[in-house]
């Protein structure tokens, strides 16, 4: 396996760089303002594709000097989307679709699927998933039944996927979660935290001049109205007819026209989280305590301690924003797992000042729940709309949480996340938050520098 980093999100925004591609000449999407910066970046991406595919050119001539040609099955893909905003961790056509070329030799035509043929283009979807049994495959093994993947090379090719599934959780500092679902021309996608912008400020995204550019229009009121959609809360469901709109900008979930294959993307959606047991919807510093002594995936198949059926019902309940709930939403709120409480009190935050003065009392018993994410949920929708009272009693709660000497980074992070959501509410911490230390433990390094980034951003915030 060889891995080029020559087309990396980092390379697009790297500085001094002479474009190659004519940036008068790129395609701008159209949820992207066309400004000569846009132009620029969108350039030096395809520029720095241009020398990916130089490097794949490279090894495939050594594999001819090496006599070894014939004797390779070469596989060249991408592993997501552009680095471009909206592209790179989303769940868009534009942020999942990848390319994907496949040579078999000659000697190896046995192998090959129907209809190959030197510079075909296959319609069959494939996802990452299919990689593992597709090996297996070529090498003469059966996949074993509990692979997700079906394989699409080999002896042991498997019927083509109907439906393939996007997943989007936690995105280096900002929480988040979204699911998709394809069949090639829809893309259907469900989002289960709809009060937050799509346009959430993380700090890696923001190195790309266009990201900045974007947000700037967007205050100065300079974006068209596909344009504005990224600074903006999310809609509950979207869905996007490829065929028709490539740029994925024409949200079809309100159409009367498309209500059938709406709920058949939506069916297959939960179908799927239901039978690979997402565990995507428990927060993510519950789902660390509920994995001790094992892993996220033994948990997951364990009802008793992660009984996703309920869990799903409450997250659909919640962040479908349907009126008229607030009485099982309240249920929800004392239910004896965590994540359906979870869940519970997030709907009621979704909901606003109207449902929160309404639950009040079970949010302030949600403030003392055993679970210490129930209890951020809780006091963010206390804060953000309570009483003044209620905020006065929540801060000191969220900044103490934000210590990351005395929490684990799970909890620092919500809590930050949540102090970030009061905004000129929670100004009154800056002195805290600029003395709160920005280290602790850490299940990996990769996790180090969340907290140290969300400080800084709540620092300048409250400047």
């Amino acid at each position: 396996m060889f891995n080029s980093e020559k087309s990396h999100e980092s390379k697009i925004r790297t500085r001094p760089h002479t474009p190659v591609h004519d940036p008068a000449k790129v395609r701008v999407p159209p949820y992207h303002p066309d400004t000569p910066v846009v132009r620029r970046d969108w350039a030096q991406y395809y520029d720095v594709v241009s020398a990916a595919d130089a490097d794949a050119g490279k090894i495939l001539a050594q594999l001819d000097a090496a006599g070894l040609a014939e004797d390779t099955i070469v596989f060249y893909y991408g592993d997501h989307g552009s680095g471009m905003p909206r592209s790179k961790r989303w769940l868009y056509n534009s942020g999942l679709h990848v390319p994907l070329v496949v040579f078999i030799p000659e000697k190896f035509k046995a192998l090959r699927p129907p209809g190959y043929q030197a510079g075909s283009k296959s319609e069959r979807l494939i996802s990452f998933v299919d990689f593992p049994p597709t090996l297996l495959s070529l090498v003469g093994v059966k996949p074993p039944h509990w692979m997700q993947g079906r394989a699409f090379l080999g002896w042991f090719i498997a019927p083509p996927n109907e439906f393939m599934h996007g997943f989007r959780g936690r995105m280096d500092e900002r929480y988040d979660l979204l699911r998709s679902v394809t069949d090639g021309r829809y893309v259907y996608i469900r989002n289960y935290m709809p009060h937050l912008i799509y346009g959430q400020h993380i700090d890696y995204m923001w190195q790309t001049p266009t990201t900045r550019v974007w947000e700037q229009m967007h205050k100065d009121g300079k974006l068209t109205a596909e344009q504005d959609i990224f600074w903006n809360r999310k809609a509950p469901e979207e869905l996007y007819d490829l065929q028709t709109d490539p740029g994925e900008v024409k949200n079809l979930a309100a159409s009367p026209a498309h209500v059938d294959i709406k709920a058949k993307l939506r069916k297959a959606q939960q179908v799927h989280a239901l039978e690979i047991c997402d565990v995507g919807f428990i927060p993510e510093g519950e789902r660390v305590l509920r994995s001790q002594g094992g892993s996220p995936y033994d948990f997951g198949h364990d009802k008793d301690r992660y009984p996703l059926a309920r869990i799903l019902v409450a997250a659909e309940l919640a962040s479908m924003l349907a009126p008229d709930v607030l009485p099982a939403l309240k249920k929800a709120m004392s239910d004896p797992d965590s994540a359906v409480r979870y869940w519970g009190v997030l709907g009621v935050l979704m909901r606003g000042q109207s449902e929160v003065a309404a639950a009040r009392a079970e949010l302030r018993g949600a403030f003392t729940d055993s679970s210490t994410d129930v209890r951020i949920a809780a006091a963010q929708a206390l804060g953000q709309f309570g009483t003044e009272a209620d905020l006065q009693e929540v801060l000191p709660f969220l900044a103490d949480q934000a210590n990351w000497q005395k929490h684990n980074v799970f909890s620092a992070m919500a809590a930050l996340n949540s102090i970030d959501a009061l905004e000129a509410k929670a100004v009154s911490l800056a002195d805290i938050i600029k003395a709160l230390p920005t280290t602790g433990p850490s299940p990996h390094a990769r996790y180090n520098s969340y907290v140290p980034r969300l400080i800084e951003d709540l620092q300048a915030k409250f400047k």
